[in-house]
């Protein structure tokens, strides 16, 4: 997975519409939250924080693939009643990051986002990401794990070669948003893509930079080698969505349990690759489970 470029926005116009269309997206996450920028050997990260009740460790939070930080705003709550909450606007996608230097590989992925962390004073965070975040925090524990007390890859991307059908699957999605909204609901159940009745202040962002934004032109993450993933000793869940365009759950599954020690691993019922979207009660509760019995073991040990 070797970047070339960095991603930018076609003119000024373009990236002006879209911020504007990003802030009314983080409209979604509950107040009160804040955000900062974090300086970087390939840029400025933006990171945003949600400063709920909770005072557990910190849970960072990695959107997928042309995604951002707004996509998680059915985990920001119950998070945060326990957790303080962080969210990445991620380098090398559309987003209020700004990229200046190509983060080339796996290496330089683990390098920034070490970076990102370490600017924070972030000691011990629970690493949560969906997709290709799910990727960079399988990644990130695998070459620097040293402030992370847990990942949580989400349907993630690296653990088996991305399928053709899952190019089809955003193709078909990209068809469902024109459809009349009246049909959304039917077609976001047949094709398990929760995107097609996601709110409109989350979907704006995304689609926009469809059009403006001219991206890295970042390969399909590439899966990890077994003894990569055997080399994780954090603590790690992994949550599948038993309906997932991008992974053969019950294949993923077994390669996940079967390599990466005392692993935690669950295929979600009736979920597809956006299951924080589709199940995030369920997401929820087990992220939370999670997190406390890693702590209490940490505190054990």
């Amino acid at each position: 997975m070797t970047r070339t470029s960095v991603g930018h926005f076609v003119n000024e116009e373009a990236r002006t519409a879209f911020l504007d269309a990003y802030d009314r997206a983080m409209g979604l996450w509950p107040a009160p939250h804040s955000a900062l920028d974090v300086e970087t050997s390939y840029g400025t990260v933006h990171v945003h924080h949600y400063a709920g009740p909770g005072a557990g460790e910190p849970v960072v939070l990695l959107h997928g693939h042309a995604g951002h930080p707004a996509n998680w705003y059915p985990q920001i709550a119950a998070l945060g009643a326990h957790h303080p909450v962080y969210a990445i606007s991620t380098l090398d996608d559309p987003g209020r990051s700004v990229q200046r230097a190509v983060a080339a590989g796996p290496a330089e992925n683990a390098e920034w986002l070490g970076e990102v962390l370490a600017g924070l004073g972030l000691e011990r965070v629970h690493l949560v990401g969906v997709s290709y975040g799910g990727w960079l925090a399988l990644n990130q524990a695998i070459r620097a794990p040293g402030r992370l007390a847990s990942i949580a890859p989400l349907d993630p991307g690296g653990i088996e070669k991305v399928p053709v059908r899952f190019y089809f699957h955003m193709i078909a999605g990209l068809f469902g948003m024109l459809a009349p909204r009246r049909f959304r609901p039917a077609l976001a159940r047949l094709l398990a893509n929760p995107a097609l009745i996601a709110p409109p202040e989350m979907l704006a962002p995304m689609m926009l930079a469809m059009r403006s934004w001219k991206p890295t032109g970042r390969p399909a993450a590439p899966p990890f080698g077994d003894e990569e993933l055997r080399a994780v000793a954090v603590p790690a869940l992994v949550l599948v969505g038993a309906r997932s365009a991008l992974l053969r759950p019950r294949r993923v599954l077994a390669r996940v349990t079967g390599l990466i020690p005392g692993v935690r691993a669950e295929m979600v019922p009736g979920a597809g690759h956006g299951l924080t979207l589709e199940r995030p009660e369920l997401v929820n509760a087990r992220l939370l489970e999670f997190f406390a019995a890693t702590r209490s073991e940490h505190a054990a040990s």
